[in-house]
C-alpha cells in the first residue's frame, strides 16, 4: 500500500542517473551523450520537439534497446537493463500511449497479470491480491477490483495500470503522453494520482508536449534537443512557457522555402466540421496548385485528418474535392481523385513482396487494362516512365519493392498515387525514415509536382519540412485547428511551437 513520506530529505536523493548515454543508428546519432539525475518522489518532466531523442532515451531506460556507450544507475547500483523485464525487476515501470491492459480480464486479474506466484506449475495464494488490492484503493477507491476492465473509461484503465506498476514496487514510473485521450476532468483525475505516488516518494518521469501540463504538474525539467542534453532545472526557475520554448528550439530553424507563383485561387478540396474520437471540428480549404502544411505534436490529429479525408476512418461533417462529395472509403476517394501515401509505407503502402513494376499500376488496374485484357506492355512502360520522372534507384524495374531503400520505397509509393491520377496528394510524413539526400529528391519531386498543378497535403511532425515546403501550414493542437501560418521569412517560429503545444489559440483565416 502507498504510504505517505513527508521526510523532505527523501526528495534530494537522486534515484535514476545517466551519464554520457549515446544511443547510434546508422548515420544518426539519436541521443548524444546525455547526462543528467532524476529525484526520488519528484515529477520529473521530459521535453523536446519531435526528433529530440526522448524516445530513445525512454526505450534505453526501460531495456527496449542498449547504449551504444555511456551508463545509468538506479537507486545508486549500476543499471544495465536487456529487456523491459530486466528494467520491471529493477523498479522501473513504463506507461506508454497505447494502453497495455486487457479488457476480458477483471481489474484485480490485471493488476497481477504477471505477477503471480507458482509452484509446481499451479498457481498458489498469497499476500499480493491484498497487495495489490489495497494499493489501488490508495490510489483510486472508486474503481471495483471485480469489474471487467473493458467496462472502465481510459483514464480508469490507465490507473489499472499505474496501481499495477506502484504495487510492483517500482520506485520510478515512467509515463509517455499520458493526457493524449483524455478529458480535461480525466485529466484532472490523473494529476491527483501522480500527485498521490509523488508523496509516497515514488518518483513519475513525464514525458507531454503539452507545455501548461508541464507547469501545472512539474517539479524539475530535463530538456533535449537534437539528441543532446540542454538542461535539467527546477521547473519554479523556468520563466514560463516562452523560457522552454527558447530552450527547446535553442536554434534558427531551417527554412529553404521560395514563395512559389504556381497556386491558383481556385479551392480544390473543402472540409467542414470533421468530427470524430480525435478530430474537433476541423474546417479548412486546400487550392488547386497549393503546397499545404499540417503540423502538430504526437496528438494532434495530423494522421487523422489525411486518414479521414482518404475515407479510411469515420467521421461527422463534410467533405469535397472539385465540388464533390469525396467518397467515404479509400475506394471512393481514389475514383475522387484522391490518393494517400500513408505514414507507414511498408505495411500500407506498399506489396513489399512484389516488384516495382508490379507496385507502380495497383491503384488503376482499369488503365492497364482494354476489353478485359491486361497490357503487360503499358505495364513496363509505366514502370520505366516512373522510375526516370522519380529517379528511383534501382538496376531493374523488376526488382522487389522490399529490396529498395526507404528512400525508393517512398518514391515507389509516390509513383502509385501518381498512376492513379490523383489531383490531391495526401503525403503523411512523407520522407520518415530516408536520408537527407533522399529527402532532397523527395522535396524536390513535390515541388515539381505542385507546379505541375496538383495540390499536395503534407501531414508532418518535423517543422523544419512544414517551413522549407509549404505555401500554407495549419497549426494543430489536441484534434483541433488552432492556426494557420501563411509561409514567408518572417515566420514567427517560437510561436507556431507556442501554439502547437497548448498556448493560446491564433488566428485561422
Amino acid at each position: 500500500m502507498l504510504d505517505r513520506i513527508d521526510d523532505k530529505a527523501q526528495q534530494t536523493e537522486v534515484v535514476l542517473s545517466v551519464s554520457d548515454l549515446t544511443r547510434t543508428f546508422p548515420g544518426v546519432r539519436a541521443v548524444d551523450a546525455v547526462s543528467f539525475s532524476v529525484r526520488r518522489g519528484t515529477v520529473h518532466c521530459l521535453v523536446g520537439e519531435n526528433g529530440a531523442g526522448k524516445s530513445t532515451l525512454v526505450k534505453m531506460l526501460t531495456g527496449a534497446l542498449r547504449p551504444t556507450s555511456g551508463a545509468m544507475r538506479i537507486n545508486g547500483a549500476e543499471y544495465d537493463p536487456t529487456n523491459p523485464q530486466d528494467a520491471r525487476q529493477c523498479g522501473i515501470a513504463t506507461l506508454f500511449q497505447e494502453l497495455h491492459v486487457v479488457d476480458e480480464l477483471t481489474v484485480l486479474e490485471n493488476l497481477t497479470l504477471g505477477m503471480e506466484r507458482s509452484r509446481f506449475g499451479f498457481l498458489v495464494r498469497s499476500d499480493l491480491e491484498d497487495r495489490v488490492v489495497s494499493t489501488l484503493k490508495a490510489i483510486e477507491p472508486s474503481i471495483d477490483p471485480a469489474a471487467r476492465v473493458s467496462s472502465l473509461s481510459v483514464a480508469q484503465k490507465q490507473i489499472v495500470e499505474i496501481s499495477r506498476a506502484a504495487s510492483s514496487g517500482a520506485s520510478v514510473i515512467i509515463m509517455d503522453e499520458p493526457t493524449a485521450a483524455l478529458s480535461e476532468r480525466e485529466v484532472d483525475r490523473l494529476f491527483a494520482v501522480i500527485r498521490r505516488l509523488r508523496a509516497a516518494a515514488v518518483t513519475v518521469i513525464y514525458i507531454s508536449h503539452k507545455l501548461d501540463e508541464i507547469f501545472a504538474l512539474g517539479d524539475f525539467v530535463t530538456v533535449l534537443r537534437d539528441g543532446k542534453h540542454i538542461a535539467t532545472r527546477p521547473l519554479a526557475e523556468v520563466a514560463g512557457r516562452a523560457a522552454l520554448i527558447e530552450m527547446m528550439i535553442g536554434r534558427t530553424v531551417f527554412q529553404s522555402y521560395t514563395p512559389r507563383d504556381g497556386v491558383g485561387d481556385e479551392i480544390i478540396l473543402t472540409a467542414r466540421g470533421l468530427t470524430n474520437g480525435v478530430l474537433r471540428d476541423v474546417s479548412f480549404d486546400i487550392r488547386q496548385g497549393e503546397i499545404v502544411g499540417f503540423y502538430g505534436l504526437v496528438g494532434a490529429g495530423k494522421t487523422e485528418i489525411a486518414r479521414a479525408l482518404f475515407g479510411v476512418d469515420r467521421f461527422a461533417g463534410s467533405v469535397t474535392f472539385k465540388g464533390r462529395p469525396v467518397g467515404n472509403s479509400p475506394k471512393g476517394a481514389i475514383a475522387s481523385g484522391v490518393a494517400l501515401v500513408p505514414e507507414e509505407r511498408r505495411t500500407q503502402g506498399l506489396f513489399t513482396s512484389l516488384t516495382i513494376r508490379e507496385n507502380i499500376p495497383v491503384m488503376n488496374l482499369r488503365r492497364m487494362s482494354r476489353a478485359g485484357i491486361y497490357r503487360k506492355a503499358e505495364e513496363i512502360a509505366a514502370a520505366t516512365d516512373f522510375v526516370r520522372r522519380l529517379r528511383i534507384s534501382t538496376d531493374s524495374i523488376n526488382k522487389r519493392a522490399e529490396k529498395l531503400s526507404g528512400g525508393n520505397q517512398q518514391k515507389v509509393v509516390l509513383a502509385k498515387c501518381l498512376f492513379s491520377e490523383a489531383e490531391l496528394l495526401l503525403l503523411d510524413e512523407p520522407t520518415r525514415g530516408v536520408d537527407v539526400g533522399a529527402k532532397s529528391e523527395i522535396y524536390d519531386i513535390i515541388r515539381d509536382l505542385a507546379d505541375a498543378g496538383n495540390s499536395i497535403a503534407v501531414f508532418s511532425s518535423e517543422l523544419d519540412e512544414a517551413l522549407g515546403l509549404c505555401d500554407r501550414i495549419f497549426l494543430l493542437f489536441s484534434g483541433r485547428l488552432q492556426a494557420v501560418v501563411v509561409n514567408g521569412p518572417d515566420v514567427d517560429v517560437a510561436h507556431v511551437l507556442h501554439v502547437v503545444t497548448g498556448g493560446a489559440e491564433g488566428t485561422v483565416e
